[in-house]
């Protein structure tokens, strides 16, 4: 591939100073989704931060340094970790995404061994598509409760709503837009980021946050760890494994596509060298190791790779060193409490725009490779995954055995892929995984 114009390559070392702020300025790009995946999800941002850079360290080890890629907490599991965190508790969900860890190492050992064809034939993106849109209509109304009412989660008949709540949300909601749209450069890396102080700063004005945490919280503290063997015994649930495993067969064909537009940025070959069987590894191993600590599932981040695209800095140290920075802030007791403080709706009104932006990116993969839904077959197989995946179907295997929405939707997709005639109109371009013919068989 073509070397794209840098200001520092992968391998070079910046000075103290612009590495300093270099990868503050990629800490910031990941901070305002990173920390909200655990806020949705009920763990712990102080450990989602520190998880989050102890995987991103592990991916650049495992990737031997060659792939400037940040790892953060993963939007795709967030309905995944609360039905397991309903079926059975944290430790469930810690359990579900340690095998999901397990699965990318799998991947990662099939690949190496036999190249990429065999992911594109079970997962063209008639079947990736439609299972990203439906991981974000799915979480439609955990964002649309967040920002109206003021206790989002329960029964439909105690909901009670809040016009201030929902003012908080459409502000937050507002500013985020904006800032995407009009502000350009580095602040328009960050819009997340900047709409949840305007929010949380309109929110205090409100009248409904709350400081008391954050003056009692200690400068330094030790986050809320979730560790197996010392806070739970870990036990092997069939029914988490099912809602967990089907989704990361998902977010590892988005993890592809991530390596792409990487590749396409940095103007090196990363499916080739280092290999996509050693990203997909390293971002398996960073996912276990966020569950092993009680942290959300990690995956490389698109807000960091525009950082790279606009920055032209590649280097693996700028990443490295916001891996450092973001457990260190995991540590600051005052920052954890500051995060715990912001109300509901501020995160909701953020996450109307980023679950609809899930779920369009979903329908973006569908037109990117040239998906025809004029035929039969891709509309069939589009409109099932959608509905079940939207309604929330399952199937009861056994009393404790249940197939779900997501999970059920991504089974029903491949299996109809694989069964009905036409297979060649479901792969569309071929974009998604398209290769040279000497690049098929990825070599280590």
């Amino acid at each position: 591939m073509k070397q794209k114009d840098v200001t520092l390559n992968v391998h070079e070392v910046p000075p103290l100073s612009k590495w300093i702020i270099f990868s503050i300025q990629h800490l910031f790009a990941m901070f305002g989704a990173t920390i909200l995946v655990p806020f949705l999800v009920d763990l712990s941002p102080g450990v989602a931060l520190v998880s989050s850079g102890l995987g991103t360290l592990a991916y650049l080890l495992i990737t031997r340094g060659q792939i400037p890629a940040y790892l953060g907490s993963s939007f795709a599991f967030i309905v995944p970790i609360i039905l397991a965190k309903t079926a059975g508790g944290p430790q469930a969900a810690m359990l579900g995404s340690f095998l999901a860890g397990v699965v990318y190492g799998i991947v990662a050992l099939l690949i190496k061994g036999f190249g990429l064809k065999w992911i594109m034939r079970i997962l063209p993106p008639v079947v990736v598509g439609p299972v990203i849109i439906v991981i974000g209509l799915g979480l439609a109304n955990v964002a649309v409760g967040m920002a109206m009412y003021e206790n989002a989660g329960a029964p439909s008949n105690e909901l009670i709503y809040n016009p201030t709540y929902f003012s908080v949300a459409i502000v937050t909601l507002a500013l985020t837009i904006i800032c995407s749209v009009f502000l350009k450069g580095f602040f328009g890396l960050i819009p997340i980021l900047i709409g949840i102080v305007g929010g949380y700063t309109y929110a205090f004005f409100m009248g409904i946050v709350d400081l008391t945490p954050i003056r009692e919280a200690k400068l330094f503290e030790v986050p809320d760890f979730y560790i197996p063997f010392v806070n739970y015994t870990p036990s092997l649930d069939w029914e988490i494994a099912l809602i967990m495993v089907p989704v990361a067969i998902v977010t590892i064909a988005e993890h592809i596509g991530d390596q792409m537009v990487l590749s396409k940025v940095v103007g090196r070959n990363f499916i080739e060298k280092p290999g996509l069987h050693r990203s997909i590894l390293g971002d398996g191993i960073a996912t276990m190791i966020a569950a092993t600590l009680g942290g959300p599932h990690n995956t490389t981040y698109g807000e960091n790779i525009g950082v790279l695209a606009i920055t032209k800095v590649f280097s693996v140290f700028v990443i490295g060193g916001a891996a450092v920075f973001a457990i260190c802030f995991g540590f600051i007791g005052k920052i954890t409490a500051l995060i715990g403080s912001i109300p509901s709706p501020v995160m909701g009104g953020v996450s109307i725009l980023l679950f609809g932006i899930i779920a369009s990116s979903g329908l973006r993969m569908l037109i990117d490779n040239k998906v025809d839904l004029g035929n039969t077959r891709n509309l069939i197989i589009s409109s099932v995954i959608i509905v079940i995946g939207v309604g929330g179907a399952f199937v009861q295997v056994t009393d404790q055995l249940q197939i779900a929405g997501m999970a059920l939707a991504a089974i029903c997709g491949v299996i109809l892929h694989l069964i009905l005639p036409g297979k060649e109109s479901s792969y569309g371009t071929n974009e998604m995984f398209e290769l040279s013919e000497d690049k098929q068989q990825i070599s280590g």
